[in-house]
């Protein structure tokens, strides 16, 4: 076992000890120094894997079919992948776009590029020929690993690159199946620094051309101790992340923070959600740590929750902020409480709610053990109760990037002052909870008054007609902007103006006056690829439709006599 090896489960094994004392943790921890070389799918993975038949991966189908693959299994598995990919051209420093599916395929080759010492471009399958044009000239890719189903989105595609195809490779490409027929020994360290690059990450792109994000050998791989320590999975448990494959997401909780507890990654592939499919494998499989983003936790909450828990213990939220009424549903119906946790691309695990502390309806959390979170406000540049999530560069914490690549003007402004701003605004408590408040794109002023859209959007999604809630200003010749509600009704609720009454009326007994939705459309939210809320195209949409006529299913609270008084 190597020193790297040695440092980096001393790590581990603190914060999983201490996984139920949160200041101890963050008394204790401190990053891991590993000199002057590391490669954690070397240094770690195969350490904890090798001769280990426990179970690593379990992938299920829609039809009922599965596969397990052992921690073993797994080392050997990616050892023939990296011959492979080696014997085919790959080489350390190479850029390898990878563009799979939840297949076993995925992980193989995410740690095979690893043991290269080769550089991963992970990459959603929903792309089209012009996103992957940009993909592959900005983030320089030599090669492409893809299935057969997508590898013809590349026949238009431009570049010198390579194509590996999983499955019926065409003519003119590498098949990726030989790669399991090989006996291989194992694949050696790579010599990699572990400033050296690992991971170019393209962002879902809310508000324009998607940012390319740099993280090296250990941003990630060590960054994600931090992840870990909030899942609180531990050796043996099965952990279920609801991600798909591309996002930094799956990343963090589909591969490095369940690996890291040496906990077996659970995956159920589905062409079409349906809530009672995986709660029955959630208890089928006995998952013991779980994690969805809101979305999928407000469709949970419309399902029957009555059939029970099962085995989890852990459940967890992450990708935007998880509204308060969605918690207590979860907890009234299993008696566990769901942990709120936040990061970015950009940055791992910063905020979460972490085990063993109590959790405060609507907040993030805490910052976790080893990420000095400082809230500055935006006009002095000096630390706040409120104002923009920052991280103190000072203090730098091993799991931010290193930059956006090719980007010195945004590099620039996202580093400056001493910090790296996330561009988010929250709010911190007298013990040290932060609440989140929205993007600093994303609040705005009515009548003089600071409208967080999270707050609003949290109150609207309790009403039972309401499935999902956008927040954004429309300009209002009195007010200067008013709180608009965008709308996406749940099953059986008509578009109507009995629908609207209603949920006005609901936030107005819940809100301020200040905060009062003013008016209310009914539509189809606008989301990235990844999910995310485009509140930017809902603004652009009530500027443009500031001198029109209003929409057939836009209401407004001076239209309800009912509302008044």
């Amino acid at each position: 076992m190597s020193s790297s090896t040695d440092t980096y489960r001393a790590a581990r094994d603190l914060l999983q000890d201490l996984s139920r004392d949160y200041g101890k943790a963050v008394a204790e921890f401190a990053w891991p120094d590993f000199g002057d070389r590391f490669n954690w799918a070397v240094d770690w993975f195969d350490e904890i894997a090798r001769g280990v038949d426990r179970t690593a991966l379990w992938i299920v189908e829609e039809d009922g079919s599965e596969a397990r693959y052992s921690f073993d299994e797994m080392a050997t598995r990616s050892d023939q992948v990296a011959a492979h990919l080696a014997a085919n051209g790959v080489a350390r420093g190479d850029r390898v776009l990878l563009m799979l599916d939840n297949q076993v395929e995925l992980w193989d080759t995410m740690l095979a590029v690893m043991k290269l010492g080769a550089v991963i471009l992970p990459t959603t399958t929903a792309l089209g020929p012009a996103e992957l044009t940009d993909r592959i000239g900005r983030g320089r890719a030599r090669h492409v690993v893809v299935t057969a189903a997508d590898a013809a989105k590349f026949d238009t595609v431009d570049g010198t690159y390579t194509r590996f195809v999983v499955g019926e490779a065409p003519a003119g490409t590498v098949s990726f199946r030989d790669a399991y027929a090989a006996d291989v020994p194992p694949t050696p360290h790579p010599g990699t620094a572990p400033s050296d690059p690992l991971l170019l990450y393209f962002t879902s792109g809310t508000t324009n051309l998607p940012k390319l994000v740099e993280h090296t050998q250990v941003s990630y791989p060590v960054g994600h101790l931090a992840t870990s320590f909030w899942v609180a999975a531990k050796p043996g448990d099965v952990h279920l992340n609801i991600s798909s494959p591309g996002w930094a997401k799956h990343a963090w909780s589909c591969f490095f923070a369940p690996w890291i507890a040496e906990a077996t990654i659970f995956a159920f592939n589905y062409s079409r959600f349906d809530p009672a499919s995986l709660l029955g494998q959630i208890r089928r499989a006995g998952v013991n740590t779980f994690c969805a983003p809101p979305t999928v936790w407000r469709m949970l909450i419309k399902a029957d929750l009555s059939g029970g828990r099962g085995e989890l213990r852990e459940l967890l939220s992450a990708g935007e902020p998880l509204n308060p009424e969605v918690m207590e549903q979860v907890r009234a119906a299993w008696d566990l409480t769901i942990r709120d946790g936040y990061g970015q691309t950009e940055l791992t695990l910063a905020v979460g709610n972490v085990p063993g502390m109590p959790v405060k309806p609507g907040s993030m959390g805490l910052p976790l053990p080893g990420v000095p979170v400082v809230l500055v406000d935006p006009t002095t540049g000096q630390p706040a109760r409120e104002g923009e999530i920052c991280i103190d560069l000072s203090r730098r914490p091993t799991g931010l990037m290193t930059g956006y690549q090719g980007d010195d003007e945004r590099n620039a402004e996202a580093m400056s002052g001493g910090y790296y701003h996330t561009g988010d605004v929250a709010s911190r408590d007298e013990d040290g909870y932060i609440f989140y408040i929205g993007r600093t794109d994303d609040v705005f002023k009515a009548s003089d008054y600071k409208i967080s859209p999270f707050e609003l959007e949290s109150v609207l999604i309790e009403h039972p007609a309401v499935a999902e809630a956008a927040v954004v200003p429309a300009p209002d010749e009195l007010r200067l902007a008013v709180p608009k509600a965008y709308v996406t009704l749940a099953a059986g609720y008509a578009p109507d103006r009995e629908t609207a009454l209603a949920v006005l009326r609901h936030a107005r007994e819940k809100l301020a006056p200040y905060q009062r939705v003013r008016r209310l459309e009914f539509a189809a939210l606008p989301k990235t690829i990844s999910g995310k809320i485009r509140r930017v195209d809902l603004r652009r949409r009530e500027e443009q439709a500031a001198a029109g006529e209003q929409a057939v299913t836009e209401f407004r609270y001076e239209e309800f006599p009912e509302l008044k008084g």
